[in-house]
């Protein structure tokens, strides 16, 4: 049988499995992209094995117990009791699914450079099970070439060529934690695969699982697409946190001037300031860019000017309240004691992936302050790769009492669980960096914004 009759053949197996709801679904990682995924998958009709190196996240899911705020325990629990979702650590299972998604982290290395060690590991992984008639998807963020220069060639050290015995493709995650209008089904995908075969193929299975596919011309345009999203975002938040240090040197509420552009209805979009990025994405996703660009001798100067600025807005906010420690309460930022208001990234969630309450409590007790925080969204800091000397610090109760023990209250993320009258009350210096006291309308001399 010639290749292109074999691929056909094989292709056309796998896309009947997926159009009859056949197909059993491997997804590889169950954490914040993960687990929502799986939870679509199910949902639509597949029945879905989920692989984790984590017993313990294996173990809560199998017994119904969701960590997850996007996936409620209730539906999980359903799942499991129908056998349509189980998990597991045996990744030798991975020889009994027909699409496998590979959804873990990748980080930047200390020297902010990719680290692909993940992606790189589980792909060796499902090489070691892989059989012909599979699917391989890659939703983890990527520079543009990974899937076809990393993950394709680690797939084929099996002895099995992509395109004809086994198909690749890239869908990069679009998740919002947080977020209660868009969930997994409901984000448009983008979908591209390494073919004609695989495209078919990738966009046969996701049109199943989501509302809306955008299919691209390959996994390069994909990936392209992914990074380009999140350095626009990364690019205007360094823009308005560089405004925000230009007005305030000019006693100008840059707040009140993003709100104000805000009502053109054209050729304008807000983005607000904070005290440095966080999430998985935002913080790291453009310095992948960034790298790969230099195989091509190309600078990316907005790029990497824009880390610089969102980087150092930590040290800007710190600076702030050493100010305003000394000249409120003459006390020295060293001899003080610091509440962090807000732990999680961003407002409303308990993920505190690349935080930036973990550089802002580093540079404060480099200084020798004493920290302490308070987030209603996370009762004890988790275990994280980058931060694992904060593991295990638990959340202060948020008391009138409490408030008043702390010089300095600092506010990195603007939950709604959190009675701000009362901060504003007790709280003797307090620093706003997310513009909350004025949006309660809550004022006072001692609320600094930063």
């Amino acid at each position: 049988m010639l290749n292109s009759d074999r691929s056909k053949e094989t292709a056309g197996r796998l896309g009947a499995s997926i159009a009859d709801r056949a197909a059993v679904v491997g997804i590889i990682g169950l954490g914040y992209i993960g687990l929502p995924l799986a939870a679509a998958v199910t949902r639509s009709g597949f029945q879905t094995v989920g692989f984790d190196i984590e017993p313990a996240k294996v173990a809560a899911l199998n017994a119904g117990t969701s960590y997850i705020d996007a996936v409620r325990s209730e539906q999980l629990g359903e799942f499991v009791r129908a056998k349509r979702f189980r998990a597991t650590v045996e990744f030798s299972e991975l020889a009994t699914c027909d699409v496998i998604i590979i959804c873990v982290p990748t980080p930047l290395s200390r020297y902010r450079e990719p680290d692909l060690s993940y992606v790189e590991t589980t792909a060796q992984t499902i090489a070691r099970h892989l059989r012909p008639g599979q699917l391989v998807v890659l939703e983890s963020t990527s520079y543009p070439g990974t899937t076809l220069e990393v993950v394709k060639p680690i797939l084929e050290k099996s002895g099995l060529v992509g395109g004809s015995d086994f198909f690749l493709g890239f869908s990069p995650e679009r998740e919002d934690p947080g977020n209660a209008d868009y969930h997994t089904a409901s984000i448009p995908k983008i979908v591209a695969g390494d073919g004609v075969a695989a495209q078919h193929l990738i966009e046969a299975f996701y049109e199943a699982v989501v509302r809306v596919i955008v299919p691209v011309s390959s996994p390069g345009v994909a990936e392209a697409v992914k990074i380009t999203e999140n350095i626009f975002r990364a690019v205007n938040i360094a823009l308005v946190n560089e405004l925000k240090i230009i007005y305030q040197a000019m006693g100008i509420d840059v707040w009140e001037v993003i709100d104000a552009a805000a009502t053109k209805p054209f050729g304008y979009m807000p983005f607000y300031p904070g005290p440095g990025l966080g999430g998985h994405c935002i913080p790291i996703d453009p310095f992948y860019l960034a790298w790969k660009s230099r195989a091509y001798d190309l600078p990316t100067r907005f790029i990497e000017l824009a880390g610089e600025i969102n980087l150092a807005m930590p040290r800007y906010v710190v600076g702030r309240l050493e100010q305003a420690l000394d000249a409120r309460l003459a006390v020295a930022l060293g001899a003080a004691s610091i509440l962090i208001l807000g732990f999680a990234y961003k407002r409303n969630v308990a993920d505190v992936r690349e935080s930036a309450s973990f550089k802002l409590t580093k540079l404060l007790e480099q200084r020798g302050a004493k920290v302490a925080f308070h987030d209603p969204h996370v009762p004890s800091i988790p275990a994280t790769r980058e931060h694992p000397e904060y593991a295990g610090r638990r959340s202060v109760e948020l008391t009138a009492a409490a408030i008043e023990a702390y010089d300095g209250i600092l506010l990195a993320t603007d939950h709604d669980a959190v009675d701000y009258a009362l901060v504003a009350r007790h709280g003797r210096v307090i620093i706003d960096t997310r513009n909350v006291f004025a949006r309660l309308d809550i004022g006072g001399s001692h609320i600094i914004k930063a």
